[in-house]
């Protein structure tokens, strides 16, 4: 083997290793993110979930829904349902920060004449989409455990499960994995474009706030807490009537509805166009503080984990 043989061996060898250790530590500060914003985010997750799937009538609106809570459950009510999300959460967002790291480097690939290492609007899009297609596969059971328990015995229904256990326990006896795993489609249609509104609007909005001949990189944390809470509110701007769908879907009987768009429609025919976006004064409320918190967390521990390798 020649020396510039040995030289280009070790150069791709080099190239592999930064190449895997990046993708090691999206994986890593994606789950401590997502951590951060479940502990934020989920009161308002669970009130946006409530006035999803509620009877109408129900409740008055989120203020009406946050104080029935508050009377029938107390504070801790407000917290039903973490549990999942908590545990789920970890690796939906290491999942999704990983995929889309895998999806950046996917641009490249397909881009080998680029003239620029700068990323386009759209290719930040395409990279945050195809970060939802391994994503949806963890975060799909998740939620349906999640709705479920935030759901119950609201109305006065019975209180059907005692945990998340519980609740995998019995979608299985009931329907198998089939079961455990509805709404898969309707959480693709959710999580997709949300995605990709998601990533774009963080990259777009730190690049909105970079000094010129600076690096996005050197921004200070309330930068960045800034355009991680815009990338929420981006993403949440499109993401509801789906996530209304989704969430029907998952908390309603089986047979009830016959896949997306048979929900939409029995859902439109029923209560109107309106409800496609019921939930999303919560959703929009829990967007900024909660994805904030995400890359508050996705960013610091990035950091560390720079210095460890």
């Amino acid at each position: 083997m020649s020396s510039t043989d040995a030289v280009e061996d070790i150069a791709q060898s080099q190239k592999v290793t930064s190449s895997t250790a990046s993708s090691v530590k999206a994986f890593i500060s994606g789950g401590f993110g997502g951590v951060c914003a479940v502990l934020v985010g989920h009161p308002f997750d669970l009130i946006k979930t409530r006035l999803q799937t509620a009877q109408p009538g129900t409740y008055k609106g989120a203020i009406d829904a946050v104080k029935k809570t508050l009377a029938k459950d107390g504070a801790t009510g407000l917290y039903r349902g973490m549990v999942p999300p908590l545990l789920g959460v970890t690796p939906i967002f290491a999942v999704s920060f990983w995929g889309y790291d895998l999806g950046q480097k996917l641009v490249l690939r397909f881009t080998p004449n680029r003239t620029s290492k700068e990323f386009t609007t759209a290719e930040y899009a395409a990279a945050g989409f195809l970060s939802a297609i391994p994503q949806t596969f963890v975060a799909a059971p998740v939620e349906r455990a999640k709705v479920l328990l935030q759901v119950q015995g609201q109305g006065g229904g019975e209180q059907k499960y005692k945990g998340v256990i519980d609740v995998v326990k019995g979608l299985y006896k009931e329907g198998g994995v089939r079961s455990i795993f509805r709404g898969t489609g309707a959480t693709l249609a959710r999580d997709g474009p949300g995605s990709a509104a998601y990533f774009v609007g963080y990259e777009v909005t730190k690049k909105a706030l970079t000094p010129a001949n600076s690096s996005s990189s050197d921004l200070n944390l309330g930068a960045v807490i800034f355009a991680g809470g815009m990338a929420g509110v981006t993403m949440w701007s499109i993401a509801i009537p789906p996530d209304v769908l989704k969430s029907r879907i998952q908390t309603a009987p089986a047979g009830t509805y016959n896949g997306l768009l048979d929900c939409a429609r029995k859902t439109i025919a029923a209560d109107g166009i309106a409800a496609l976006w019921k939930g999303f004064g919560p959703a929009m409320a829990r967007a900024f503080p909660a994805n904030a918190a995400t890359f508050l967390g996705v960013e610091a521990s990035r950091k560390v984990l720079d210095n460890l390798f």
